[in-house]
């Protein structure tokens, strides 16, 4: 038995998500126990409960949530668990991010059935998935040795420096961040140095809250329910 643990807020997209993922995994011989999470803290709760989910799909903005860092949290907790960012966004920045943090796969909510099917086939059979207009990057990539950081103090912020200030939102310090990345506590300064420029703000608490209240789309509930009943109709 297969067991799946859906994060995501609206419960008409849970049904939905249930409804695609369950005759996918029949069709593979195999049966599915699927756990709901409505929010951050039934996410938590429920991989503190069992650490043994073969796969997460995870809603990055429910009440609670920190996005990239819960991502980043989620990934450490279960790191032999893929986990399929399913989210109101889909741009290519954030989908970029989401790979970088961890996520085995990302599909955006505005995805008909079809992609969400061919998403979870190729995360299942260990592979990584990501919209064709995002070059695949390999899991756990974020974890390998870093070139010398560019003075790149302008702009948006690059996977590193989204993946450094993630694991800051986490409440890890330098050295832990260092240790996590593979990378020397001097080039998580400099990093840090360049997403305090980029972000505006003088102090890491600032960046924190600056990381959690970054501009996202904001989708009616009315869309979320005819995206749901479309791919429950398919």
């Amino acid at each position: 038995m297969l067991k799946i643990l859906i994060a995501d807020d609206h419960p008409m997209f849970r049904e939905a998500v249930q409804d695609v993922v369950q005759p996918l995994v029949a069709a593979h011989g195999h049966t599915c126990m699927c756990i709901e999470a409505r929010d951050s803290r039934e996410l938590f709760e429920a991989i503190g409960q069992d650490d043994d989910f073969d796969l997460i799909l995870l809603d990055l903005f429910m009440p609670g949530s920190n996005g990239l860092a819960d991502l980043v949290r989620v990934r450490d907790k279960v790191p032999g668990t893929p986990i399929v960012v399913i989210s109101s966004l889909g741009d290519d920045a954030t989908i970029r991010q989401a790979i970088t943090c961890g996520a085995a796969g990302f599909v955006p909510k505005s995805s008909p059935k079809s992609v969400l099917l061919g998403a979870l086939r190729d995360v299942l059979a260990g592979r990584v998935y990501a919209p064709t207009m995002v070059p695949p990057v390999a899991p756990g990539r974020a974890r390998g040795p870093a070139p010398a950081v560019p003075d790149d103090s302008s702009g948006p912020l690059t996977a590193r420096q989204t993946t450094v200030l993630a694991l800051l939102a986490t409440g890890k310090s330098n050295k832990e961040i260092a240790n996590d990345l593979d990378i020397s506590e001097m080039t998580v300064k400099a990093h840090m140095t360049s997403i305090l420029r980029k972000l505006g703000v003088s102090t890491r608490a600032q960046a924190i809250v600056a990381f959690q209240r970054a501009p996202r789309a904001e989708h009616a509930t009315r869309e979320l329910d005819q995206t749901a009943a479309s791919w429950r109709s398919r």
